[in-house]
């Protein structure tokens, strides 16, 4: 998901550098979603991920 992320990052700055205003907008808005929902993930598996057996 980071990888996604990070893709919509890297469109974002290029439509943003050649002036498609709109998509880069949109673009940089999932991009932010998507990296949100990963460290919401992350945080959820480093609490929930491990437990030891009893």
């Amino acid at each position: 998901m980071l990888r996604y992320a990070v893709i919509f990052l890297v469109i974002a700055i290029i439509a943003g550098v050649l002036g498609f205003s709109g998509i880069a907008g949109a673009a940089g808005n999932i991009a932010y979603i998507l990296a949100i929902v990963f460290v919401v993930l992350f945080v959820l598996s480093l609490i929930f991920g491990r437990r030891g057996r009893i």
